[in-house]
């Protein structure tokens, strides 16, 4: 099967005559500027074998900007992480550090908590 096939929940036929696939069409979604993106920075051990993890969480826009963020974060910390349910993950205790380059990059309302 080919990995490019999109998600129909195991549809294979449907017999109602008004039937549409749902859109796919998720472009409306736009990124707000970094200005107005109410970000939080936190620290989480929960659930991750005792490791410590810094979680970004509050961005809103499309996906892709979102994985471009986390990208630059992961290569300014110099330390692997990934993007799971809109929230970015950072391994490690790096909070001062990524408060501070989110400030630089005009973040203006992000925060610890």
């Amino acid at each position: 099967m080919s990995k490019k096939r999109s998600n129909l929940s195991g549809l294979v036929y449907s017999t109602d005559p008004n039937f549409k696939l749902p859109d796919e069409n998720t472009d409306d979604i736009t990124t707000l500027p970094p200005a107005q993106q109410n970000l939080q920075i936190r620290l989480d051990a929960k659930q991750r074998a005792g490791k410590i993890v810094t979680l970004i969480q509050g961005f809103e826009g499309k996906d892709t900007d979102l994985q471009e963020l986390s990208r630059k974060l992961k290569s300014f910390c110099g330390t692997g992480g990934s993007v799971k349910e809109n929230e970015i993950i950072i391994q490690g205790d790096n909070r001062d550090k990524i408060l501070s380059w989110l400030h630089k990059q005009g973040f203006s309302k992000a925060k610890k908590i």
